[in-house]
């Protein structure tokens, strides 16, 4: 099991070289010019020139990114060209927001999911799983960013229930949290309701149910444990996913988390803090599906036996 997890941690390091190298290079292609930005508009030719000699942006690409790569290796993200703070103090006193906001709409999702495929599973072709199956096709439909919209519309300026925007206490959370959640409620409810039902049709279920075993005990102990198995894959992408999507998020309910901060820095082309988001979003997710294969060895036993 130690040997797995550090072959996994080990893979983690290519990822961030790839995950890097093309974020650098595809931001250097984009149009704009970040000494130009940092200046302002009624900045000379000769004071750009001069700044982008001291950024080092008159040196080829592959130089500058070697030169990240470099400091990157000593734990140094570099400065912020539009704010001159450090990419590592900025990041850190974002992410916790970002991370509060998407952990509370995966708690939210597994809430809501996990009851719904359960029970659309027990009652396949019932009122209630036409229901959950119809909720499910809508929530995978709509763009997170319509979404919140929607939600603002609906609970802030009519019902005035919510704040639109901003993070002041325990309200604003709610809104951005069900926008992240919606989409992934449906599909953790859709993953959950088909794992159930291949389950409940295998011969140990029904050699549970010959032996008299009540219907509530066979789903709660025997069935549910082995179907959750792929609801936690799903659970675990779907925390990737969410941290990625809380980009849009953040921007529409103008949440201050890394999302809204890595846009906020494409559009200066801020190519440090830019890398600097992406790196932290890469990392989470890597760390999140790490997780997700310990827990496996946990869930079942068959898995276990395999990392012997």
């Amino acid at each position: 099991m130690y040997k797995y997890i550090f072959r996994r941690i080990a893979m983690m390091i290519p990822v961030m070289i790839g995950v890097t190298f093309l974020v650098f290079f595809i931001i250097n292609l984009t149009p704009g010019d970040a000494a130009s930005m940092i200046l302002g508009d009624g900045a000379t030719e000769e004071s750009i020139r001069a700044l982008r000699e001291e950024m080092g942006l008159n040196d080829p690409v592959i130089v500058q990114y070697g030169r990240y790569m470099t400091n990157l290796l000593k734990g140094d993200l570099g400065t912020s060209y539009s704010t001159g703070k450090t990419v590592v103090g900025e990041i850190g006193q974002r992410f916790p927001n970002t991370f509060k906001l998407t952990i509370s709409a995966i708690i939210i999702s597994i809430i809501i999911s996990i009851p719904i495929g359960i029970i659309s599973a027990t009652k396949q072709y019932s009122i209630f799983d036409s229901v959950g199956m119809i909720f499910a096709l809508v929530g995978v439909s709509m763009p997170s960013f319509w979404t919140g919209l929607i939600l603002i519309i609906a609970f802030s300026l009519n019902f005035r229930w919510f704040p639109s925007g901003g993070m002041d206490g325990l309200k604003s959370l709610v809104l951005p949290a069900f926008t992240l959640a919606i989409a992934s409620t449906a599909s953790i409810t859709r993953t959950t309701r088909s794992s159930m039902l291949e389950v409940v049709r295998q011969d140990y279920i029904n050699t549970a149910k010959a032996k008299g075993v009540s219907k509530n005990i066979v789903i709660r102990k025997h069935a549910l444990k082995n179907a959750l198995i792929p609801a936690i894959t799903v659970i675990g992408l779907e925390f990737g996913i969410l941290l990625g999507g809380a980009v849009l998020t953040e921007t529409v309910f103008s949440w201050p988390g890394i999302g809204r901060l890595m846009v906020e820095s494409i559009q200066r082309k801020d190519t440090p803090m830019v890398l600097g988001c992406i790196i932290v979003f890469a990392l989470s997710f890597s760390i999140v599906n790490l997780i997700i294969d310990i827990l496996y060895a946990y869930i079942d036993p068959r898995i276990r036996a395999n990392y012997r």
